[in-house]
């Protein structure tokens, strides 16, 4: 059966699903734009990716990998120890932007994903931005 009804199977499945985050974390770690957001991440990104792997599968609406191996996300307690202002917000949308673009074909698809996770990226916002900024 070739289910279209979530976005996980309209995207592509989990190959395509590990394709993005691959983009993902290739564009993090080498646009100096992206340099505050990649800073708060490991020197090695592989336990990053495989993470937000797990977990895009099941918020997508595929499996729940992330769920069977950590339990419920809780996503803003998990990024706590790691300041996260608009600026990191942005940074990190501009590189997710960027890989659904070379990955995502369907354009309904990825403007409706880009407004879900530009709402998710400013709710881990755990830091007030500067006076003047953000």
């Amino acid at each position: 059966m070739n289910d279209t009804s979530t976005p996980f199977s309209r995207i592509g499945g989990e190959p395509a699903v590990r394709q993005l985050v691959k983009r993902f974390y290739e564009l993090m770690d080498t646009l100096p734009e992206a340099y505050g957001i990649r800073k708060l991440h490991q020197t090695d990104l592989s336990g990053a990716e495989e993470k937000l792997f797990m977990f895009l599968c099941g918020w997508l609406g595929g499996p729940q990998l992330y769920v069977e191996k950590f339990g419920h996300p809780k996503l803003r307690a998990r990024h706590l120890p790691f300041p996260i202002g608009s600026d990191e917000a942005r940074q990190w949308m501009l590189c997710m932007r960027q890989a659904m673009a070379e990955v995502i074909a369907d354009e309904a698809l990825r403007s409706a994903l880009d407004k879900s996770l530009d709402d998710l990226a400013y709710h881990m916002r755990n830091r007030n931005d500067p006076p003047g900024g953000g």
